[in-house]
């Protein structure tokens, strides 16, 4: 194996794949390296990361088939269509799902090929810091070598939050890795924490018939959206059957024959416990920056195990750079993805650059949950002037044709300049309407510049040009 490259990217996942396959494009000699325990039909690591082999791709492939068969049992009705015995085949649901995942891992290592990246299927660490630039070496199955780069990029990516004295086995209480793969559906299931993860995947196995429970910390649900969002969500999640305690503070944690017991404070303070047969551990993640040997090149985390970068992705070490779930920043697959992008560029002397204030955030829940940008909380306390305008899709000819009338689009705009500040959207199809507002504020537009496009008709997306108009009080459909 050749040992010396311009570039050595040290985690293949969002960030550290699309980084290696920007750098070959622009001619750079680049080596990728993996050690994640997502192992192929080889037992050799994959590229993806959490992201594609236990995380957004195969969640969202479960979203899917659950989705389907709720629809079925639930919804078709309305539309004339009857359906008898109907049943679900967990396992080849989640087989699906693998399939899925192993398409696109062999994707990867195809476009590695393509644009001439290395790919070495080992654990890297630091060996040293030298004038050539920098010693890192690799050890797995197939490898057990010490390559040299002039400039590395860290993408070590993250790993889910355990709390202290709750072991997790993936069987009977898991984190989001283990929530993917069960073999049928659990009568009850338990889950902490109501972030996007917890909601996700509680979500999959609600459908299923699963009677969820979810226990989270905060006093408020989603306290990052905005509140007309969360108000809104925690709602129709609510009638949905999902069942929430806030203000929880989890005690202690036991296992039995097949069954786990959860015992809680709640808001007020009652001792409370509940039972049962899956736990779901869902309270964050932390950063994978441990086992590096960053000290042999002089390079420190801080107190929460990240490591401090500038805007370009810069650490205090020249030619060393740290992008995705490491650094500061929402830990999302396509700010990753445009960090890689952005720091791949600037080592071949461009000038790549990431628009922090417009990278969209997505909760895939039904109905979705999108959006951009500022929320009106955040604009309060920020003291910025601004003006609402809001649109719901029991207007939208769309929506009602599709039966799914839930949610809003709102559009929040500067008093004075009219410059859109966010936009945040309640509805089954939010993931795929978002993208019209990142553009629109990427390019400074205005509310008036979104009311003034045309928009075809019917289509959901026309909400959006509504809550726009609305902000001036000029929706034309309401």
């Amino acid at each position: 194996m050749e040992n010396q490259f311009d570039i050595a990217i040290i985690g293949a996942g969002s960030g550290g794949y699309i980084a290696a396959i920007r750098a070959g494009q622009l001619g750079l000699k680049v080596a990728c390296i993996e050690a994640n325990p997502y192992a192929d039909p080889n037992g050799d690591p994959r590229p993806g990361g959490t992201c594609l082999n236990v995380g957004c791709i195969p969640s969202k492939a479960l979203l899917a088939s659950s989705e389907e068969y709720e629809k079925i049992v639930h919804h078709v009705a309305a539309h004339g269509i009857s359906v008898n015995g109907v049943s679900m085949d967990v396992e080849k649901m989640v087989e699906r799902k693998a399939g899925i995942v192993t398409k696109m891992t062999k994707g990867i290592e195809f476009l590695f090929r393509k644009n001439k990246v290395t790919f070495i299927k080992a654990h890297a660490r630091f060996s040293a810091k030298t004038d050539a630039g920098f010693r890192i070496e690799v050890r797995g199955k197939r490898f057990d070598d010490v390559i040299n780069a002039k400039n590395v990029i860290i993408a070590t990516g993250s790993k889910a939050r355990h709390l202290p004295g709750i072991p997790v086995d993936n069987v009977t209480i898991c984190d989001n890795a283990g929530a993917l793969d069960f073999t049928e559906v659990p009568k009850r299931l338990g889950v902490i924490g109501a972030g996007v993860i917890g909601l996700e995947l509680g979500s999959v196995w609600r459908r299923l018939g699963a009677d969820v429970t979810v226990l989270e910390a905060m006093a408020d649900f989603l306290p990052g959206c905005d509140a007309a969002v969360s108000k809104e969500l925690f709602k129709i999640l609510g009638n949905q059957g999902l069942k929430f305690e806030l203000g929880a503070k989890i005690g202690e944690v036991t296992t039995g024959n097949n069954s786990v017991q959860v015992t809680y404070t709640d808001r007020e303070g009652q001792q409370r416990a509940f039972q049962c047969d899956k736990l779901v551990v869902a309270i964050g993640r932390v950063p994978n920056t441990e086992n590096l040997n960053l000290g042999a090149i002089g390079l420190k985390v801080n107190a929460r195990g990240f490591i401090d970068v500038d805007a370009h992705c810069k650490t205090a070490l020249p030619n060393v750079y740290a992008i995705g779930d490491v650094v500061r920043g929402p830990m999302l697959a396509h700010k990753a993805e445009d960090e890689g992008v952005m720091v791949a560029e600037i080592i071949a002397g461009q000038a790549g650059h990431v628009n922090y204030g417009a990278i969209p955030s997505i909760i895939y829940t039904s109905p979705e949950v999108a959006w951009v940008g500022k929320t009106e909380q955040e604009l309060k306390m920020e003291g910025v002037s601004y003006k609402a305008g809001q649109f719901p899709f029991t207007a939208n000819g769309r929506a009602l044709g599709n039966g799914d009338v839930q949610g809003f689009v709102k559009v929040l705009a500067d008093t004075k300049t009219d410059r859109v500040l966010g936009v945040h959207i309640v509805s089954t199809y939010a993931s795929e309407m978002i993208g019209e507002a990142v553009m629109a504020m990427e390019f400074v537009a205005s509310s008036e510049d979104i009311g003034r496009i045309s928009h075809a008709h019917p289509t959901l997306y026309e909400a959006i040009r509504e809550a726009a108009l609305a902000v001036d009080n000029r929706a034309l459909n309401m």
